[in-house]
Order: structure tokens, then sequence, then C-alpha cells
């Protein structure tokens, strides 16, 4: 597909993430676009056609449009939801609110785990992990072994995951819900999704959650407490649910690993007991 060439000067500037920019339009309110960093071609076209994928589900979520270019960078336009906010905003902005927006987060997520889909349109998840763990150099053989044997023996679904389920990949204006970010969107059992969660709040280093969420880990920490209770339900105990959880967390080692290039003890203590 031709990317539709774009001038930047129409756009201003609104915000950043992992892999690039995004953009409000200056003089249309209803268009934002998101533009990736030099060199990525492929990734914008392949997250604007699952986007339309996703959004043809009926699973709430931004109207993807074109797929776009600046004549360096590639991206693409979405129908921008006006006055929306994250739920990592918000909760940063207004922590006394953290078991409301950790509810609403934990609803979504269970709506959103309950979707049937067409698994000839879309990945399995655990065929997406047995290709990371199959690509990755830092674990030894015997490691991959154990992991893999993990990876099979989870129960198989044909249920939607998200791919990236991070409380920033979610927002909201009124009683409007949307999940955004929606390129690793794929299906199957849902602690592979709900692991990230987990990860992001509570195994990630204080620093960068600081500088990606807006919070002190302590505020980060309490948002899972409040998701788990609302998500497993208020009869699991905090250990139980953490120990069933911790491994799903771990495997996104294998993502982090493949973007960063290096190992990540830190992510690697999830797997205790795998490995």
């Amino acid at each position: 597909m031709e990317a539709i060439r774009i001038n930047l000067d129409d756009y201003v500037h609104s915000g950043e993430g992992a892999n690039g920019e995004s953009f409000f339009h200056r003089t249309d309110p209803t268009v934002m676009m998101k533009l990736y960093h030099p060199g990525k071609v492929q990734q914008p076209l392949d997250e604007m056609m699952m986007a339309r994928k996703v959004f043809d589900l009926g699973i709430p979520s931004p109207e993807p449009g074109e797929y776009v270019t600046d004549g360096v960078r590639y991206g693409l336009r979405f129908h921008r939801i006006e006055g929306k906010v994250s739920y990592s905003r918000a909760t940063a902005d207004h922590p006394e609110k953290v078991a409301q927006y950790a509810a609403e987060f934990a609803g979504m997520c269970l709506d959103l785990h309950k979707i049937h889909v067409d698994t000839a349109s879309f990945e399995n998840v655990k065929d997406r992990y047995y290709r990371l763990l199959a690509e990755n150099p830092f674990f030894t053989k015997g490691e991959k072994d154990a992991i893999g044997r993990f990876i099979a023996d989870c129960p198989d679904t044909d249920t939607a995951i998200h791919g990236d389920l991070q409380f920033s990949n979610a927002i909201f204006v009124g009683d409007k819900r949307y999940f955004i970010d929606l390129g690793d969107f794929c299906y199957g059992y849902s602690l592979f999704d709900t692991g990230m969660v987990y990860l992001c709040c509570c195994i990630s280093e204080p620093a960068f959650i600081e500088e990606v969420f807006h919070m002190p880990k302590q505020l980060s920490v309490k948002f899972w407490e409040e998701f788990a209770h609302a998500y497993f339900g208020a009869d699991r105990s905090l250990k139980d649910i953490e120990e069933q959880i911790r491994p799903y967390a771990g495997l996104k080692t294998l993502i982090v690993e493949r973007d960063t290039k290096r190992p990540m003890p830190e992510m690697r203590a999830c797997l205790k007991g795998i490995i």
C-alpha cells in the first residue's frame, strides 16, 4: 500500500512513546496521527491493518484512517477521541481515585477477554511466544526448552488479547472507554495479557514508572492491587494471584530483550520456578 504524503506543518506535536510521536491536526479536531521513528516502514502499515480488523470486530477503539508519510517517517491517522485521557494519566493526576480507575480498567479487560475471534484472522499468542523464544539469543537451550513447555501447557482459547495491555493503552472520555495501540492484538489465554499489567505496575523500575506513567511506583503498585481484586475476584488473595501471574509477566522478557538487545535479569526473576 502506498502511503499518503502529508505536510507535517499541518500538525501539532501532542506526545511521544517508545515507537514514535503523536500529533493533532491544526485545523481538523477529528484527526490525530501517529508517526513511527525513522526506518520503521512496515510496522505502521501492519498496525493500521490490525487496527482496522479490531475496529471491525466491534472492540471499542479509535477508527483507523490512512497510512501516511512525511517523506521520512511513516505512520497512520486515526479518528481523534477529543478530551480523552489514559488510565495511567488519570491515576497520576488523581491518585485518590486509583480504586475507581483500576476497577474500570479491569472491567474493560474482562469484557475484552470474553470476545471470541476468528482464529484464521489473528495470530495465536502461543505461536507468537514460540517465535520470540526461538529468536532470543540470551536464554540457554535448557531454559528455552523449559519455557517452551510452560507455554505449551497453558490453556488454549480463542478469545481476544490486546497484546500490550498497559494501563496507558486504555483511554476514556466521559462514560466512553477505548483501547489504543492494538498492533499486537492476537488471541489466546487471558493471563498472557494481564501479565503485562503486573509487569508495568510492579516489576518495572521506579524511574521507568515515573518517566512513562508519571507516577511513583507506590501508586502503580496500588493500581495493580485494586486491578487484581477487580479482575480476579475479591475472594482470591493477592499472593495467590501474583504467584499465578508472575510467569506470564516474565514471558514479556522475550519482547523486552528483543527490543533492548540485552538480558533483563529483573524481569527474568519472574520466571523462577520455570527455568
